[in-house]
């Protein structure tokens, strides 16, 4: 069990900053990177404040900081996903996890379920077993409530402005990703998840991967991360939204084991504003067509 006075829940479930500049219908997002642990979690976890925190997008709203000033709106949790992961649905639960019984109609088992990765994790990024112990179901229908659904209805109600506004919204959802236990793929710098080309404009995935490759970056598009619950749940460019995933190396910004920035995070923060200003302009283009290819 942690003891650790100094962390207490999160004021808000998330902290929203307005666009510098009016009139781009882009809306960035960090839902990985928050790190306010309730004490009730810390008391109910076996695991120490460090591994914990080794499933943290570390510090990528930050990287994200020059959002607002190319006229995005700016949304990241301040809860961590260990504790309720809002890049998952809210009925993927795993009935192993509670001590009660669970109605079938509650529950969805996906992959990510079975792998003890659902919208309240059962393990950690290294396989380990949060939990002492089973947990009472109103634990988990508490999380979503207090964190899962405020997040989303803000989430949504700026994707829902920027349409009205604009007649189009495109969502950049930001995450890092680990440098090591991925050995079956060749791991690049950053992968771009469009959900298999459904998710957003091809013009918008295209720009994204130009933009990163005339900075240095190796790329993929959509391999080993096609898009989570976020870009596949928002990103429906019939009605709109077009949303992309952007997954940054943490070798790249962060030293992996001590959980400290190294010397190219404020590089890193360079280019992620030079990708987003790029976006910013193809969201742009995107509500004033002129001949951009869309599908």
């Amino acid at each position: 069990m942690i003891s650790d006075t100094t962390s207490v829940a999160p004021l808000s479930p998330f902290v929203l900053v307005p666009p510098l500049i009016a009139g781009v219908p882009l809306v960035v997002a960090s839902p990985h990177s928050g790190h306010a642990y309730p004490q009730d979690f810390l008391t109910l976890s076996r695991l120490d404040r460090t591994l914990l925190r080794r499933s943290e997008d570390f510090r990528v709203d930050e990287l994200l900081a020059g959002a607002p000033g190319v006229g995005a709106h700016l949304i990241h949790a301040t809860f961590p996903r260990i504790y309720c992961d809002v890049n998952r649905d809210s009925d993927e639960l795993d009935p192993t996890m509670f001590t009660e019984s669970m109605p079938p109609e509650r529950t969805t088992i996906t992959p990510r379920v079975r792998a003890g990765l659902g919208v309240i994790p059962r393990i950690s990024a290294s396989g380990a077993p949060i939990y002492r112990t089973r947990l009472p179901l109103r634990e988990a229908t508490d999380r979503i409530a207090r964190f899962w659904a405020p997040y989303h209805a803000a989430l949504s109600a700026l994707i829902a402005a920027q349409i009205a506004a604009h007649g189009v919204c495109v969502l950049v959802d930001c995450h890092s990703m680990p440098g090591t236990g991925l050995r079956a793929y060749d791991m690049p710098d950053f992968v771009l998840g469009d959900a298999w080309g459904s998710s957003c404009a091809a013009a918008l995935t295209e720009a994204a991967e130009a933009c990163l490759r005339s900075h240095g970056f190796r790329t993929n598009r959509n391999t080993p991360y096609a898009g989570g619950y976020v870009t596949r749940h928002y990103g429906r460019p019939a009605t709109g939204c077009h949303a992309l995933q952007v997954e940054i190396g943490r070798a790249l910004y962060m030293d992996e084991n001590g959980l400290t920035p190294n010397t190219g995070f404020g590089d890193i923060r360079t280019v992620m504003t030079a990708l987003l200003r790029t976006l910013a302009g193809i969201a742009t283009d995107l509500a004033h067509p002129s001949g951009i290819r869309t599908g």
